[in-house]
């Protein structure tokens, strides 16, 4: 997931609960930090192989910079389990 670098992505966000309860660690978390929290949480129970989290700014992400607030979620991680997926199909 590629999600913009600015104040309105990380900076905490009011949550409104009007029909589900949600999770505490999403409350008044920023939406860069929950999408850090759902991606780890999907590779962690084994709903996903793996997943990748970049954050980048409107300026710098067309030079190709960007940021990895998870080494878990890094995107060397996520290639390297991609190659591990390809070589299990073509060698099956």
């Amino acid at each position: 997931m590629l999600l913009e670098n600015s104040p309105k992505s990380t900076r905490p966000v009011k949550v409104l609960q009007p029909h589900f309860a949600v999770f505490p660690e999403f409350s008044g978390a920023s939406y860069a930090t929950r999408y850090e929290l759902l991606l780890t949480k999907l590779v962690r129970e084994r709903l996903y192989d793996s997943s990748c989290l970049l954050l980048s700014s409107r300026n710098s992400g067309e030079s190709g910079e960007y940021e990895e607030p998870s080494t878990e979620l890094a995107f060397r991680r996520l290639l390297a389990s991609l190659v591990s997926q390809a070589r299990a199909i073509t060698t099956a």
